[in-house]
């Protein structure tokens, strides 16, 4: 490692642990010529598969898309930055895990549709509406009805979403359309 203050190429290790979020490993670093200490951050490098486009054109997955996307159907929306760091690393974590090298547009624009359905049911139906492209207004109606039904029929009010990653699933509290069908 080279010290960021002179560039020499002798630093010592000081101290060692696990980042915060438990992927990574924080190291706090002395040089050995200018004793000037710093912090680097270690982590595993996950290669993301190719996104193949409808059009069969292929295109490195970007995940500053994936967040705007997903930024775009929450505007306006009372949900925290945190939240929406949550959705994107669950997906980009999908599908490095699954470890293929090709994943369609349609898969990721599912993952991302079932991600904002259990966060929030306004962005869910602006993103389904931008990704299923509706053509009329009854495609549109067709596919809140379905929220409304999948809604009514858990009296608790929570879904499983499936863990990305692994196969136990968590319960993820709605307020979806509550508010909205009683106006």
């Amino acid at each position: 490692m080279h010290c960021p203050y002179c560039s020499s190429e002798v630093t010592r290790v000081i101290d060692s642990r696990l980042g915060d979020s438990g992927e990574g490993v924080r190291r706090r670093r002395e040089c050995t010529d200018c004793q000037e200490r710093f912090t680097t951050f270690e982590h595993v490098v996950f290669q993301m598969p190719v996104v193949i486009k409808n059009d069969g054109r292929r295109e490195r997955f970007d995940e500053v898309k994936l967040r705007r996307g997903i930024t775009r159907a929450l505007e306006k929306r009372h949900i925290e930055a945190e939240a929406v760091e949550g959705v994107v690393n669950r997906i980009m974590r999908l599908f490095t895990h699954k470890g293929e090298r090709e994943v369609s547009v349609e898969k990721i624009g599912e993952a991302v549709m079932n991600e904002l359905r259990g966060l929030d049911d306004v962005a869910y139906v602006r993103f389904a509406s931008v990704y299923r492209r509706f053509q009329d207004l009854d495609a549109f109606s067709d596919e809140v009805e379905k929220l409304k039904e999948s809604l009514s029929t858990d009296d608790s009010e929570t879904i499983p979403i499936e863990e990305v990653g692994s196969t136990e699933s968590r319960r993820v509290k709605l307020s979806l359309l509550k508010g909205y069908r009683d106006r």
